[in-house]
């Protein structure tokens, strides 16, 4: 048995399905200013900010995606998707930088995220 295959995470898996690449602009739905963010990497979601404020621009920020296009299974069956991508800008800790979420939010996202769901008008 070679050793190359052998490694990897114990435990559970992450199970949402990843539809948004890298190199993506995607639009901003709290109230921090931004308009567009472009994803630069997928493994901790970390985006800049291409529109919005000036004091905002062109900063690396992590941000969680809130909504995404790509149709994913849940465990009762249902398949779930949203008309649009959309993510939070959060800080390191994970607590969001604004106060408001415009538009419905995830039901995977509002459980690993208590802060995000509580800003949330909507989880779908």
């Amino acid at each position: 048995m070679s050793k190359r295959g052998r490694g990897g995470s114990a435990g559970n898996k992450f199970r949402m399905s990843l539809g948004l690449p890298v190199v993506v602009t995607v639009n901003c739905t709290d109230n921090t200013g931004a308009k567009n963010l472009y994803i630069i990497s997928v493994k901790g979601i970390k985006g800049r900010l291409r529109k919005g404020k000036p004091d905002l621009r062109k900063k690396v920020t992590p941000a969680v995606i809130v909504r995404q296009r790509k149709p994913w299974r849940r465990k009762d069956g249902v398949y779930m998707y949203f008309e649009d991508n959309a993510r939070v800008i959060v800080n390191p800790k994970g607590e969001m930088k604004g106060s408001a979420i415009t538009g419905p939010t995830g039901k995977k996202c509002a459980d690993l995220w208590p802060r995000i769901a509580s800003a949330a008008n909507a989880i779908v």
